[in-house]
């Protein structure tokens, strides 16, 4: 591995790649440097027999930002759309899911008042202006479209569905709405994984000529005049023009040390990160097996079986599906009492299932998202953005508009892009 670089490009998940791969047209000598063994991040796909795992329940909105990315850069995304049809439950009781036009006239959940009023909340979810929530949170902007508490968990459901985040007083309204919109359009879940994507970025980056090292941490950046040094954990140092960071923001903390005004700081270290709980369970067969999809009303949880629309395992009989605790930023973390909490919930929708169990594999906290989107953000990422000349910055926690996949691939590409610009200058 040579000492001088163009561009060096800190972690190898989905920003890092993608960003790789818009850089790679430019003519510069790109290094990404991932500090895992395998890279991928949390897009990782683990192979546990026959089965194929992804780090938790994964799904690529169809008609989001991301999308579009990935087949700009010739990435082949292949595998079907869920079905909408489910479950709502509330302890013991049971509940069509209104999320499709037959599941709003048959479902007992809600009155003839409330499906009228649920189907003009969705509505105007598709029709507003989503810049004008920013100065709410998605609790408020509940309470002020509806009255009911039934469409009112209605929308906490799918808030949670859409990003992940439960913590409805704390995050910004005009991000999970945003998100909301998206997701009404329908996801994807990927044949053999959210590592095929990572594969193929992979590959077109090697063709491209990009050096990928794996296995190695960065100690520490800083910078001299109009260079980057780069220090590794084998006590290289390597010298470049841009550093591109991926990496969580308590990650990067770690490495610029002083090099970013005490603002920036603040703002670095005040971000929540996004988690949850994942039991991943590979069966035989279902024992309800039109039992495809659930989510509980009163607690967080959520259940769907991903293997009806991507293919998941070697052996085309065996079901692949995905149970999850969305868990709250002040949640004390008990691993044994949610493994208990997800295994019962599974219970309660296919009766039995460890008759049929092939294999599982539990999580008690895997972040989802690195950072809890919050009212006041999107000025405190502008500022971090532009904090030091030569430095930018990808992920999921990098954009204002959006998290998840969305984020991470739409500002790698607006990162490289922004590169390639003040190269080009």
């Amino acid at each position: 591995m040579k000492s001088e670089w163009d561009v060096v490009i800190i972690g190898g998940g989905l920003a890092g790649y993608v960003a790789a791969n818009y850089l790679a047209k430019s003519g510069m000598s790109i290094l990404l440097i991932e500090k895992d063994k395998k890279v991928g991040g949390r897009a990782r796909t683990d192979a546990i027999g026959q089965e194929l795992f992804n780090l938790g329940p994964h799904a690529l909105y169809t008609k989001g930002n991301a999308v579009p990315i990935l087949q700009e850069l010739g990435i082949e995304l292949n595998g079907k759309s869920p079905k909408l049809s489910g479950l709502l439950t509330d302890n013991m009781l049971e509940y069509t899911a209104p999320f499709t036009p037959v599941g709003v006239l048959t479902t007992r959940f809600l009155n003839w008042k409330e499906r009228i009023e649920w189907l003009m909340v969705l509505w105007k979810i598709k029709s507003m202006k989503i810049e004008n929530l920013s100065d709410q949170t998605f609790q408020q902007w509940t309470q002020k479209m509806t009255r009911s508490k039934n469409v009112q968990n209605l929308l906490l459901i799918l808030g949670r569905l859409a990003t992940y985040c439960h913590a409805p007083e704390k995050v910004s309204a005009s991000v999970i709405v945003s998100h909301l919109r998206t997701v009404m359009n329908g996801v994807l879940y990927i044949d053999r994984g959210w590592q095929t994507i990572i594969d193929q970025l992979h590959n077109k980056a090697v063709i491209f000529g990009i050096q990928i090292q794996s296995g190695m941490k960065i100690n520490k950046i800083y910078k001299i005049e109009n260079t980057f040094k780069v220090t590794l954990s084998t006590e290289k140092e390597l010298t470049c023009k841009y550093v591109l960071s991926t990496i969580s923001p308590q990650e990067l903390l770690k490495i610029v040390g002083n090099n970013i005004s005490q603002t920036q700081l603040d703002f670095l270290k005040q971000i929540i990160p996004v988690k949850g709980a994942a039991l991943d369970v590979a069966l035989t067969k279902l024992p309800k097996p039109n039992r495809l999809f659930a989510m509980e009303i009163g607690e967080p949880f959520y259940y769907s079986v991903h293997s009806t629309a991507a293919i998941l395992s070697e052996n085309e009989n065996n079901i692949v599906l995905h149970v999850f605790k969305y868990l709250h930023p002040d949640d004390n973390i008990v691993g044994k009492e949610i493994q208990n909490e997800l295994e019962q919930f599974l219970e309660k929708i296919q009766p039995c299932w460890q008759k049929h169990k092939i294999s599982s594999r539990f999580m008690p906290t895997i972040t989802v998202n690195q950072r809890l989107p919050q009212i006041g953000d999107e000025q405190n990422l502008q500022r971090s953005k532009l904090g030091v000349p030569g430095l930018y910055l990808a992920g999921d926690w990098v954009s204002s508009h959006s998290i998840l996949s969305e984020g991470a691939i739409s500002s790698a590409k607006q990162a490289a892009e922004e590169i390639i610009e003040k190269e080009q200058r």
